[in-house]
């Protein structure tokens, strides 16, 4: 006996996720954060996590930073700016990233820039070796 098709009616919503997470702190998880201070913490995950280095995070997640090791200071003051703007832009809740500030000490390069989110702004950092 062949099966009676059903007709089923599904209803697709689209909507923007919650920002609501578990809050993070450098020795434990406790608690619960949301809006700009789980932003802060995502903004802080994907900026340490190495880009196709693990296989639970999808290839669009993190940035890729060791290969600038060894590179011309130049080159990686424009490609650490680009990489940032790109793997943080993909977040729907950050506007825009500018103002991009580089320090250079010994073999070690700290990027300073500003995120401006849906929240409000943020000032991050990211030390990268060269």
């Amino acid at each position: 006996m062949i099966p009676e098709p059903i007709d089923i009616d599904l209803e697709v919503t689209e909507g923007t996720e919650t920002t609501k997470t578990y809050k993070l702190s450098k020795t434990n998880i406790q608690g619960f954060t949301d809006e700009l201070e789980a932003l802060q913490q995502a903004i802080y995950k994907v900026l340490n996590t190495e880009k196709y280095e693990y296989p639970i995070y999808s290839f669009d997640y993190g940035i890729e930073l060791e290969n600038l090791i060894g590179k011309d200071v130049t080159y990686v003051q424009v490609e650490l700016k680009r990489r940032i703007e790109e793997c943080l832009l993909e977040d729907d809740r950050i506007q825009s990233v500018d103002n991009f500030i580089f320090m250079v000490t010994g073999d070690e390069m700290l990027c300073t820039f500003d995120v401006e989110s849906i929240y409000g702004e943020l000032t991050m950092s990211k030390e990268v070796n060269i």
